[in-house]
């Protein structure tokens, strides 16, 4: 039983104009491990904004092939979870979650971007 509170990570999505493209997204997220729930707002002629809820944390490459897959394109990850400045404190550490011993999370050179909202 996971009793961990639900992480919220935002995917801004480009080329989505209807309700076909938010069920497809959604049916694509929701295959993934972890993921609790999706709710999508569509911008037409620009970047939409999906939100994942999950119950761990999510590999951006999975995020990516899942959004591949339905036909459109990320752009961006936001993890409204991420620690920010005052969470990590003076001495810099933060909550643990991401594993970083108190370093603060890396990006990888395969990653997309790291913001928090």
């Amino acid at each position: 039983m996971n009793t961990s509170a639900p992480m919220n990570t935002t995917l801004s999505i480009t080329g989505m104009t209807c309700g076909h493209c938010e069920r497809a997204v959604t049916s694509e997220l929701t295959a993934l491990a972890g993921v609790t729930s999706v709710d999508v707002t569509i911008v037409k002629d620009g970047t939409s904004a999906v939100r994942v809820t999950s119950d761990g944390p999510l590999a951006e490459p999975a995020l990516r092939a899942a959004v591949d897959e339905a036909g459109y394109d990320l752009v961006a990850v936001t993890s409204d979870d991420a620690p920010t400045a005052a969470d990590q404190g003076a001495g810099g550490g933060c909550c643990g979650g991401c594993g970083c011993g108190g370093k603060g999370r890396q990006q990888r050179d395969d990653e997309l971007p790291i913001v928090a909202a």
